[in-house]
């Protein structure tokens, strides 16, 4: 069977007026059939969204009215029809069918509903991800999620960056650590990449000046929390004869181009999420470290315990310290930048007459970290000795440091989650909706 006898036409594709009196073939999943007994509503779902095919009993051959009440929701079925304007239809259509064929019959019952009438709890729709898929607002958050990534490629690219892709197999940790999944690699071990950062800043002594990867990254963190995930998606940057500040000004623009492509392109599926976006302005606002702890100890009564110079931010401070700032700007997105070098990784470049505190930030979102990222250091002398102070040793990191050793570049750069930024750009409540087929320390299938 050709293409063209399955499907001339996506459900979103059809203009009711242009179209009006024209004969198209759809095909998808039967997503519900009403029988009102004189009429029958047949409505047909696929990527772009819904058809009803309407059948009057006076009007429709016998055969083509019992094949529609006989077949199971969530059956594949392609129907060949004449578009008829109708404004109360989905997308403003109706389908007068002159044929309807069963594909694939679905069995009976389904493991979930998808017509969002009967609710299933997150593990439900998990354990039946691709029937979840299937309902629409789950299409809706990754052809968004689509279109994002494509906004990422797009600015990037106008930005003179280069794709690259770096591997994931690693024989250390790219910060030390524990947090890493072993792997069997022949007759030694190995382990899953955390992040590609060592490869990124090895690329710019290679001349490639400036980089971006999308891709996975793996951390054996025992979190079980709704915005941790132990396979996570990393939008990585790193740009030469650059510093924090650069780095900052590129990430920004690039979240708010992000955000212009979305409310461009996205409207059908940000209106079945039910959410307007609000487009974050430029700059965003900063705070350093110890104002952040200042506006903490002394503005923020919730939080009881005062914080040290050197103590993490909390989730319950990062998470009131973002509303301090939403309810202050009405925005979003911010950084807090220049924290402790010792809170940072080795490779964070210290202030020359601070070096206490690094030239390093993280993007913010009221809701959680999105980015963190830094100008890094390029001194081959001055990163062995940071990676001392860690307690590290340096002949672990040999190919690594050798690269510095030949002319390295300043350079600077970040990494975003990109499942963070879908989970707060449209507020879902758990960042495994974020995911095609989330893992965590409990979920390795499907």
């Amino acid at each position: 069977m050709s293409l063209k006898a399955l499907r001339t036409h996506f459900t979103g594709e059809i203009n009711p007026e242009a179209d009006n009196g024209q004969t198209v073939t759809l095909s998808g999943w039967v997503h519900e059939v009403r029988d009102l007994g004189g009429i029958t509503f047949l409505v047909l779902r696929d990527r772009f969204g819904r058809a009803q095919v309407t059948l009057v009993k006076k009007k429709v051959e016998a055969d083509l009215l019992e094949t529609v009440k006989r077949v199971s929701r969530e059956s594949v079925v392609t129907v060949t029809g004449t578009v008829k304007a109708e404004a109360k239809a989905p997308n403003g259509y109706e389908l007068i069918p002159e044929s309807i064929t069963v594909i694939s019959d679905a069995e009976s019952p389904l493991p979930m509903d998808t017509t969002g009438k009967v609710d299933a709890e997150l593990d439900t729709r998990l354990d039946n991800r691709f029937m979840d898929l299937r309902r629409e607002e789950q299409t809706a958050v990754f052809v968004i999620r689509d279109t994002v990534q494509k906004a990422i490629r797009d600015f990037l690219t106008e930005n003179k960056f280069m794709e690259t892709t770096t591997s994931k197999i690693v024989a250390a940790a790219t910060e030390g650590g524990t947090d890493l999944f072993p792997i069997s690699y022949f007759d030694r071990e190995a382990f899953l990449n955390q992040s590609p950062q060592l490869f990124k800043q090895m690329l710019m002594s290679a001349g490639l000046d400036r980089v971006y990867e999308i891709g996975p990254i793996f951390r054996a963190e025992e979190h079980d929390t709704r915005k941790h995930l132990n396979e996570a998606t990393s939008i990585d940057i790193e740009m030469s004869f650059a510093d924090h500040e650069d780095v900052m000004e590129l990430l920004e623009n690039m979240i708010v181009y992000i955000y212009e492509q979305v409310v461009e392109k996205c409207q059908p599926s940000l209106a079945v999420l039910e959410k307007e976006l609000q487009i974050p302005k430029l700059p965003f606002n900063k705070y350093t470290y110890e104002q952040v702890l200042e506006i903490i100890n002394n503005e923020i009564p919730e939080i009881e315990d005062k914080m040290q110079f050197g103590d993490d931010i909390g989730t319950q401070a990062e998470h009131l310290f973002g509303e301090y700032v939403f309810n202050k700007t009405g925005e979003s997105h911010y950084f807090i930048v220049d924290w402790p070098t010792e809170t940072k990784p080795f490779y964070a470049m210290p202030y020359e007459d601070r070096p206490e505190i690094s030239k390093s930030f993280d993007m913010m979102h009221r809701m959680m970290e999105l980015s963190s990222g830094a100008q890094r250091i390029h001194q081959h002398d001055l990163l062995v000795q940071r990676i001392m102070e860690k307690g590290l040793n340096p002949s672990g990191f040999d190919f690594y440091l050798k690269t510095f050793k030949f002319g390295m570049p300043p350079h600077g750069g970040f990494g975003v989650g990109a499942e963070r930024l879908i989970m707060t750009m449209l507020e879902l409540d758990n960042i495994r909706e974020a995911v095609l087929f989330p893992r965590d320390r409990k979920r390795l299938s499907p």
